[in-house]
């Protein structure tokens, strides 16, 4: 392994080991005791959700309970924007105008985090009792104070993603949610051995369990890896005038092209409402509540619609077949049997829509089947298809670069001997 590998790779570790820190930084004010306790009575719906996704940084009211969630939400209301203005998809073109994209991204994330961040400090102060609080000094003090520290505590967490993506290895934000999973493993795995000691949980129901998330794992490389192979020809001039560099005469096109955007974005939609109405007294809300809530039946279903149609909403907008045409058309290449330029861009879209359809299936199945084969044995709910997809999605990923960064070095060494 080369120096400037191990450099990225520790750069990358110390950056999340920095973010693990902050989980443990509470925001000022607050009675930790009372939002754990809280939370503990809690970790079997959309509130334990949110905390897995957090590391158990919401468990803690750390200043980086908010996540990383704000700044992806401001980053697909961009692509929308982009896919509905022609103007902004040009500036993502452009080198100087990818840098004011990313500038009005970084403003919506401050934007989404304060009204986030104001909202849950004021939802607090109905927590604890009168003798044991949840908010320990007085909550126009608080409000600002929360909102502040949460704000800070996300801009430090989009500061550490951009750094590791810039420095480090992998896709910062992608890593950085990886590590909130990763942390809460620990934790789950004690929390079933416990179960087992005192009889509350069946040791062949653990087994079974085992085998549910392996087999996920086990779908998840397999279709993660896959893609189909659109062949492409070059004429005999281009073909001469590259012949000393490496022409691709294929195009790949993944059966998954919307990568883990889509589960994402639907659980951070579903967990929403369900947070909000978990406060509720009534009995109707409350039923609606438990409705929504990770592992039953209507949340599943949303979860599978809303994964499917995010699915081919992101793939419509990462996917241009007219560009690839036209790049194809420029480099002097054409797919067999198809005439250049509408007609080829015509024929990608229709390989890519067959296999967006499966990808979207697949999605929506990971992202629900192991939540209702887990509760149907009666286990717990600590770790869903959602994290396996994210935890795997990134580790795939992680790997593809650091085996790039390796090839690549290898080049640079024999290019440098003269080879």
């Amino acid at each position: 392994m080369s120096k400037d590998l191990t450099n990225k790779i520790l750069i990358t570790l110390g950056f999340l080991f920095a973010y693990r820190i902050l989980s443990y930084v509470p925001v000022p004010g607050v009675n930790i005791d009372v939002i754990k306790q809280f939370f503990d009575s809690n970790a079997n719906n959309a509130l334990g959700m949110v905390n897995m996704f957090s590391g158990d940084a919401v468990s803690r009211l750390s200043i980086i309970s908010l996540g990383i969630m704000p700044y992806i939400t401001a980053s697909i209301i961009m692509e929308l924007l982009a896919a509905t203005f022609p103007t902004l998809a040009q500036m993502k073109k452009e080198r100087d105008g990818m840098t004011k994209y990313m500038q009005i991204i970084r403003y919506a994330t401050v934007v989404i985090t304060f009204f986030q961040a104001t909202g849950v400090a004021m939802g607090l102060q109905s927590l604890g009792s009168a003798n044991n609080p949840a908010i320990m000094i007085d909550m126009s003090l608080f409000i600002p104070i929360a909102a502040f520290s949460m704000l800070a505590g996300t801009m430090m967490l989009m500061w550490i993603g951009e750094q590791i993506t810039q420095r480090g290895i992998g896709n910062g934000i992608s890593l950085i949610i990886f590590a909130g999973i990763v942390s809460g493993i620990p934790s789950a795995i004690g929390g079933t051995v416990n179960l087992i000691n005192t009889g509350e949980l069946n040791f062949l129901a653990v087994i079974g369990m085992f085998a549910v998330i392996l087999l996920t794992i086990g779908v998840i490389i397999y279709v993660e890896l896959g893609e189909r192979r659109v062949p492409i020809s070059y004429s005999r001039k281009t073909m001469m005038d590259n012949q000393n560099k490496r022409v691709m005469n294929y195009i790949p096109i993944k059966v998954n092209l919307s990568g883990v955007i889509p589960a994402i974005f639907a659980s951070a939609i579903l967990m929403m409402p369900a947070t909000l109405l978990q406060g509720s007294t009534n009995p109707t809300v409350l039923a609606i509540s438990d409705a929504l809530s990770p592992g039953g039946y209507m949340f599943n279903v949303l979860m599978f619609l809303f994964v499917v149609f995010f699915a081919f909403f992101y793939a419509s907008i990462v996917f241009n077949a007219k560009d690839i045409s036209e790049n194809l058309k420029k480099q002097g290449g054409f797919i067999p049997g198809v005439r250049p330029g509408k007609s080829t861009a015509e024929f990608i879209n229709e390989v890519a829509g067959r296999l967006t359809t499966s990808g979207a299936i697949y999605l929506g199945l990971i992202s629900t089947l192991p939540f209702i084969i887990i509760k149907s044995m009666g286990i717990p709910f600590y770790f869903g298809g959602v994290a396996v997809l994210i935890v795997v999605q990134v580790a795939l990923d992680t790997m593809r670069k650091i085996e790039a960064q390796v090839y690549m070095n290898k080049y640079e060494t024999l290019g440098n001997v003269g080879l």
